[in-house]
């Protein structure tokens, strides 16, 4: 069977953030916390740079779940922010769904808590609805890497690509020449190594 390589396209992608509450973050144990939340906003970020259309979910807010990671609603002030009453299924929400077909794209890059819930779920209910899926894995957390990877397995075998924000964002970027300075800026603000590289490429190039 021959292989064809689905690159991630900006003009044709939008981004589920899904369940990213501040009580079901403190379930995930198989990233480090800090790492976790630094992957959940550059991953925002990386989708306000490239300007992909962005929804925001919650899951029974009142509830255990909680609220919103603050910073997501800081970040998308204007997107799409969809309150589900019950359904852990995102998908089985009618305004949600709505909102995804609204946007017109056909790839969607998902991430959220936990990896075998609230992201498979509405992953398999997309792929099987004809959508592109890419799932931003570290961007994704849970309770241990074997819900972790069973979740993976699950997602892969149905169709969906496994990436992490920082291939997405190459991926999407396609060419440095593009925009040096802007993607520098991104990365650097995320990975801390990548800042000396992009203040010793500055220091460099400068006049």
């Amino acid at each position: 069977m021959s292989f064809k390589y689905n690159r991630l396209n900006k003009d044709d992608a939008a981004v589920l953030l899904v369940d990213h509450q501040a009580g079901l973050l403190s379930l995930v144990r198989d990233v480090d916390p800090d790492k976790f939340k630094n992957n959940v906003l550059a991953l925002a970020d990386a989708a306000k740079y490239f300007g992909l259309p962005t929804i925001l979910t919650t899951s029974f807010e009142d509830g255990p779940n909680g609220p919103i990671v603050p910073e997501l609603k800081e970040t998308f002030p204007e997107a799409p922010f969809i309150a589900r009453p019950g359904q852990i299924n995102a998908w089985d929400n009618e305004e949600f769904v709505a909102a995804v077909k609204a946007t017109g794209k056909k790839q969607l890059i998902i991430a959220g808590v936990v990896t075998e819930v609230c992201v498979s779920f509405p992953a398999l209910s997309a792929i099987e609805e004809g959508y592109e899926v890419f799932v931003v894995t570290d961007a994704s957390g849970t309770f241990n890497p074997i819900t972790r990877d069973a979740a993976w397995d699950r997602m892969s075998a149905a169709g969906a690509q496994l990436m992490t924000w920082f291939g997405a964002a190459c991926e999407l970027h396609r060419d440095w020449r593009n925009d040096v300075e802007g993607l520098g800026a991104l990365f650097s603000n995320h990975i801390p190594d990548y800042r000396n590289l992009i203040s010793s490429y500055t220091v460099n190039n400068a006049g």
